[in-house]
């Protein structure tokens, strides 16, 4: 930081700090091995494509799947939107019903009101239960039966919450459609960083993420998809790489994930994300899990006791995620996120990217501390201090 200002970073929902492993993966690459993909016959080029798709082999497995079923976008918005464009265009009509929640990121809502209008599909949100500010089970329950598409976030951003996506994906594969089944997309993205998810396992037809929040580079991040379900979609993004003929009277499409990757890829961010996920599989995914879940615990209920600060989410929970979002009764968010920044803690403020979630718990905006692996208690108990000196002054 600069000036020699110590650093306590607590941003990690938004995105976490990478490995050395990770940037040197990326150096690599482009000191020793870069060039295009899928292309020339050069030896370069034969190193770049057997990384890239080593990647892809390697972080696929990382989340319990055969490569074949990991397309890589930019993130968990353009793996959202694939779903919307690719998929539900192709698969959806007027009469068909998209469940998803309150809880959502706008990512995982923007697109269905643009799919709503154009096609006349309706959207239903389920609400939060007020008092636990979970999700009223009890509503989705009903609210499934009419589905065709079921569209819920993992782990909230804002409330650390994890949902029973468990249940929810029973539930849309034997209630969903009248009967027929639900297909199911997973917003993933806050619950990679700390639990260890089998897409197969799971169940779910989508699952999307992104590398950044899991201690690898910005700017890519996977669909996974179940194969049988992948023929069924259309194209999101064409031109070269993605096809195997053009002509001037058409065209013809690769198959599996590379019909969704056209033009030149993220191929040093693909080895900056093979290599999180090498350096992830050191760790105990449980004992992560407990960590960061902990530190959540421990900071929200210290913070509790300070006067004037209101705590949103459930923290009591084993499930809770490392996010604790919070305001205080006279000190604006905004404000309060700069006074601790000047003493060295970053922290987020505003809507989080989930403004509807803040309609609901009657606010415009939180501040919000997350936690992850190289946070400590020495650092939660250095922030409760200055939160309780900056109260003590301003509030």
């Amino acid at each position: 930081m600069e000036g020699g200002q110590p650093l306590v970073y607590f941003d990690n929902a938004a995105t976490t700090q990478k490995p050395k492993q990770v940037i040197e993966a990326m150096n690599s690459y482009y000191e020793n091995t870069n060039s295009n993909v899928h292309r020339a016959v050069h030896t370069l080029a034969g190193e770049a494509t057997e990384g890239y798709e080593m990647a892809r082999t390697e972080v696929a497995a990382y989340f319990g799947a055969p490569r074949d079923h990991l397309i890589f976008t930019s993130g968990t918005t353009e793996a959202i939107n694939l779903v919307a464009y690719g998929w539900a265009r192709a698969n959806l009509s007027k009469g068909d019903v998209i469940l998803t929640t309150e809880m959502e990121h706008h990512a995982d809502i923007v697109p269905w009101q643009i799919l709503s209008k154009e096609r006349g599909i309706e959207i239903r949100y389920i609400p939060l239960e007020r008092d636990t500010l979970t999700l009223d089970m009890e509503a989705f329950e009903i609210g499934v039966q009419e589905a065709s598409l079921v569209c819920v976030v993992h782990t909230s951003n804002v409330l650390g919450v994890r949902n029973d996506v468990e249940r929810i994906i029973e539930l849309s594969k034997t209630t969903g459609k009248k009967g027929s089944g639900a297909f199911v997309m997973i917003d993933a993205a806050q619950a990679a960083p700390h639990e260890r998810i089998n897409f197969v396992e799971l169940g779910c037809d989508f699952m999307a993420l992104s590398s950044h929040k899991m201690g690898g580079p910005t700017g890519i991040g996977g669909l996974f998809v179940k194969p049988e379900i992948m023929e069924t979609m259309i194209p999101f993004i064409s031109g070269g790489d993605m096809i195997e003929t053009v002509t001037l009277e058409g065209s013809t499409f690769q198959k599996g994930p590379q019909k969704f990757e056209a033009g030149t890829p993220r191929i040093a961010e693909a080895f900056g994300w093979h290599a999180s996920v090498k350096w992830l599989s050191k760790f105990d995914m449980k004992m992560v899990h407990e960590h960061v879940s902990n530190l959540a615990k421990m900071t929200a209920k210290k913070m509790s006791s300070i006067p004037g600060i209101r705590i949103y989410g459930r923290h009591d929970l084993n499930t809770c995620s490392g996010v604790v979002s919070f305001l205080h009764d006279s000190i604006h968010a905004e404000d309060l996120a700069h006074l601790l920044d000047s003493g060295g803690f970053a922290v987020r403020t505003g809507h989080h990217c989930a403004q509807p979630l803040m309609e609901a718990l009657g606010v415009s905006s939180t501040a919000r501390v997350s936690f992850w692996i190289y946070n400590t208690v020495e650092e939660s108990d250095a922030f409760i201090d200055y939160l309780t000196s900056i109260v003590e002054k301003f509030g």
